[in-house]
């Protein structure tokens, strides 16, 4: 028993100290300041796996913990995932009740044992419609926000009780109550003063470089619509969310490190 754990161990040390140098390999050339993530699959990839679906989601905890950590490591400055949509409410009551437990727990999680984000100075941002979560969500949501305050180095956006056009509508409110406020004499909302009220932006997240949507699913489902609307580089994967991991990764930051290097080429001629 002690020999196997021994070699166990060793096996993931070796893997770990491999899969770190190969991050610091692609992390010299192009990174991408803003990278986000569809968490999609976890109910098919629960059912593959013969799995009940809140396990589902439970494991897709798990691999939004390892991308952020690949993420940070090759100085990604802001990871964003979607967590749950607004539309999702619509789904069966106990699978509504069961990830709300789940993201309480999750968030909990951090409050008390917040290393990953410590070690990364990460500061933690709930985006979304706050006021739809739960009271008990919601208090965990802003402790975790609250204790992380602090961190300056990256940024982790969980978009919860999310759905672009909420957002977009969201900040042409806050344009107009500005506009009304202020008096002017020429009240006219522009689309800069749109994209400063958004709630990636009022949380400091840089623009967004890629956007990544894993289970073969091609569509984007009303997520962060505005601020892949120019540059953004969309990429889709067949994985299912909880099986995605480094190596459905590095094809994606190649691409992304391909084409930067393609335009930067193409600038200097």
């Amino acid at each position: 028993m002690f020999i196997r754990r021994g070699l166990t161990w060793l096996r993931d040390k070796v893997a770990s100290s491999a899969r770190n140098f190969l991050l610091k390999i692609i992390a010299s050339g192009p990174v991408p300041r803003h990278v986000a993530f569809v968490l999609d699959g976890n109910r098919r990839y629960a059912r593959k796996h013969h799995k009940p679906i809140f396990q589902g989601h439970s494991d897709g905890f798990l691999a939004l913990r390892r991308m952020l950590e690949i993420c940070l490591r090759l100085n990604v400055r802001c990871v964003s995932a979607y967590v749950f949509s607004i539309e999702n409410y619509k789904r069966q009551e106990d699978e509504v009740a069961a990830l709300m437990g789940l993201a309480e727990e999750k968030l909990i999680e951090i409050t008390q044992h917040g290393d990953l984000l410590d070690e990364y100075g990460v500061r933690l941002n709930i985006v979304g419609n706050k006021k739809l979560l739960p009271e008990a969500v919601q208090k965990v949501a802003r402790q975790a926000e609250d204790m992380t305050r602090h961190n300056k180095r990256a940024i982790l956006n969980l978009h919860m009780s999310y759905t672009s056009r909420d957002e977009i509508a969201t900040a042409v409110s806050s344009c107009v109550r500005e506009a009304l406020r202020d008096d002017l004499a020429d009240p006219r909302i522009t689309e800069k003063d749109i994209d400063s009220q958004l709630m990636t932006s009022l949380g400091g997240s840089p623009p967004l470089d890629i956007l990544i949507r894993p289970s073969g699913v091609k569509r984007l489902s009303d997520y962060m619509l505005w601020q892949c609307s120019e540059d953004t580089q969309i990429q889709f994967c067949p994985t299912y969310w909880p099986d995605f991991g480094l190596f459905d990764f590095i094809p994606i930051i190649l691409d992304y490190q391909r084409k930067i290097w393609n335009t930067r080429r193409r600038i200097s001629l």
